[in-house]
């Protein structure tokens, strides 16, 4: 596997230029792109989240002054696609960008005017509807993981650590399945009804508040159930393209952070399913290393018009994963 080679490969086929002007990028969402990608009209402001955040994972990996220079021009371009703003009305989107911000001021960029807006928002989401947590997007009636785990991780990360208990408490009692140890969806506030959907990233953003809490019993049972439930084979299921392109990359960056501190063998656990995962899509991957949207089969080629592995979501996805598995190895 080599990583250098996986970033050289999704940056050179989507990051380009916002609307032609000097000193910008952002990914675009589609390969090749259509008019509207190519203007970043559909610009996925959570792709480039995750974009930014892997970006930083290379910079880490192997400093280089000219990937900084991008990461810079990458945040700028952030607000000014987003006309002039850093949050928009999802919850869960503007805790990824928090999370690739906090990441990205480690490399001496500021970012705190993003962060701090950022933040506020993310503040004011909670309510006691539910029993606690944020909401999914403003003037919803749902509540989630995908909001208030990465939310939770944010606050943690920022010393907020009341309240990343209070969210990842809500998280434990509301939607952790008792049975099988894994995270549903969400709940829906009005009706009290629960949404019973598995999603992977939903196990890795839970993973994730859990580590920064030190929970280390919630933390393992939730590698225990992920290798049970979701990755026959050793492999993390995969969940299409779009959206679902991300989430068993998500899952696969936390799973890579409690292999390094975790006790026991549930830390052997999350590396094994790391590894193998990184080892499968990296075996599966078309030639110029298009990465299959589902891991543990081969990317198809030549490559149909509406295959999920044109997306942006999909190749951060591999990218993302082979940069947490360098992580581990």
């Amino acid at each position: 596997m080599d990583v250098s080679a996986a970033e050289r490969a999704v940056t050179s086929r989507h990051l380009r230029r916002v609307w032609g002007l000097p000193g910008t990028v952002l990914g675009r969402s589609r390969w090749p792109a259509a008019v509207d990608q190519r203007l970043h009209w559909h610009w996925n402001y959570w792709w480039q989240a995750h974009l930014l955040d892997t970006l930083v994972d290379a910079q880490l990996r192997a400093p280089a002054s000219g990937r900084l220079a991008l990461i810079r021009s990458f945040v700028r371009s952030v607000r000014l696609r987003n006309f002039g703003r850093w949050t928009n009305d999802y919850y869960d989107d503007i805790a990824w960008l928090g999370l690739a911000l906090q990441r990205v001021s480690t490399l001496g960029i500021d970012v705190g005017p993003a962060l701090a807006a950022i933040d506020t928002q993310l503040l004011s989401g909670w309510t006691s509807a539910a029993g606690g947590g944020i909401w999914w997007r403003r003037g919803d009636d749902f509540k989630n993981a995908p909001a208030n785990g990465p939310a939770a991780i944010f606050h943690a990360r920022s010393g907020n650590l009341a309240r990343a208990r209070e969210m990842t408490s809500w998280l434990t009692s509301t939607l952790v399945d008792p049975e099988s140890g894994l995270v549903w969806d969400g709940i829906r506030a009005d009706t009290g009804e629960l949404v019973k959907h598995i999603y992977t990233y939903c196990q890795g953003v839970y993973l994730g508040a859990c580590l920064e809490l030190s929970l280390v019993d919630d933390a393992a049972r939730t590698v225990r159930a992920v290798a049970e439930h979701l990755a026959p084979g050793g492999v993390i299921r995969g969940q299409g393209g779009g959206d679902g392109g991300l989430f068993a990359a998500i899952l696969a960056r936390y799973l890579a952070l409690a292999a390094r501190s975790l006790p026991g063998r549930e830390a052997e656990t999350a590396r094994s399913l790391v590894l193998d995962s990184a080892e499968a899509c990296w075996s599966g991957a078309a030639p110029g290393l298009v990465f299959s949207a589902y891991w543990d089969r081969p990317a198809p080629w030549p490559l149909p018009e509406d295959a999920p592995e044109r997306d942006l979501s999909v190749q951060v996805g591999g990218w993302m994963l082979l940069e947490a598995a360098a992580k581990v190895s």
